[in-house]
């Protein structure tokens, strides 16, 4: 399986085996962390966004956002260990410190407890399954590191920005938009109970997906060409365009694919990998995307003649 999929389906497992932390700024750690080790490409997105990234002094290796500023020390998040995480803090008098707080988005190897064991403080940030559990997060790493203001204006903002998108889209009753959203080339999927399928049901879609998950998929089936093809979805999002360089070029060539109604009118829609397996500060980007995409398929009159 894709590295992409095993990070998105290992994060969003998590979540749903330790449910989501919240904290808010009266239960903030009382010092600030001087050192912050992130094991999360999504926290250290945030982080940064709210003015913590001069605290942060080593990311894991799948953080690369922003392009600038980050730190050179880097960390296997789906392989850590102690040792490495330990001797990331500047030395003080020729002793290593331990970091005043590491977040991790996936518990690989038990470093949580093994960790904690030793002092460290360890924060779980799993993949939330809702817009409110992900600025819970980041209103959370604000009160963690002494950025409360700036961590609660992203988070209001980011909200803002997402309910006028929602708006945006007018009121369809009579077009039932079918979509269909990879995540590899093994038509692996995902639906309306995950956080972004839960973004693409509040602009009013049909997921294809839906129909056919079971519980044991955890909102990530794994779909067959065929049942894509006879489920004829008008949309099309592709979220492994880096990881595995499919276009929609691609898709059309694939057995079947030519005639599904996305495809013939032109509505087979790019994303990246990166800012769609997180859910930190570039949400946004993300949201506005599929919510343009929806809109123009909405509004084509060859998709509903």
């Amino acid at each position: 399986m894709f590295t992409s999929l095993r990070w998105t389906l290992a994060l969003s497992l998590g979540a749903l085996a330790i449910p989501l932390l919240g904290v808010s700024a009266a239960s903030s750690a009382t010092a600030t962390p001087a050192c912050v080790v992130s094991l999360s490409p999504t926290a250290t997105e945030t982080l940064f966004a709210i003015g913590a990234g001069a605290q942060v002094q080593a990311v894991d290796s799948d953080s690369n956002y922003p392009t600038h500023g980050l730190p050179t020390k880097r960390i296997n998040a789906l392989n850590p260990s102690v040792e490495s995480v330990l001797g990331i803090c500047r030395s003080v008098r020729g002793a290593s410190t331990k970091p005043g707080l590491v977040i991790i988005s996936y518990d690989a190897n038990s470093i949580k407890e093994k960790l904690t064991a030793l002092g460290v403080r360890v924060v779980s940030q799993d993949a939330p399954t809702s817009l409110a559990g992900a600025l819970d997060q980041i209103r959370q790493l604000g009160s963690l590191t002494g950025h409360v203001a700036s961590a609660d204006a992203l988070a209001a903002s980011m909200a803002r920005a997402i309910a006028a998108d929602v708006r945006s889209v007018p009121a369809h009753p009579t077009k039932k938009l079918r979509v269909y959203y990879e995540l590899d080339p093994t038509y692996y999927s995902l639906t309306s109970s995950t956080f972004v399928g839960a973004l693409m049901k509040s602009l009013g879609v049909i997921n294809i997906a839906d129909a056919h998950a079971t519980s044991a998929d955890a909102g990530y089936p794994q779909l067959s060409a065929e049942y894509i093809t006879s489920a004829n979805p008008q949309l099309i999002f592709l979220a492994d365009t880096l990881c595995c360089k499919i276009t929609p070029a691609k898709v059309r060539a694939r057995a079947g694919f030519a005639t599904v109604s996305a495809v013939v009118n032109g509505h087979v829609v790019n994303l990246s990998d990166d800012v769609a397996s997180r859910w930190g500060p570039r949400l946004t980007l993300l949201m506005r995307q599929i919510t343009a995409a929806v809109k123009s398929t909405l509004a084509d009159p060859r998709v509903w003649k």
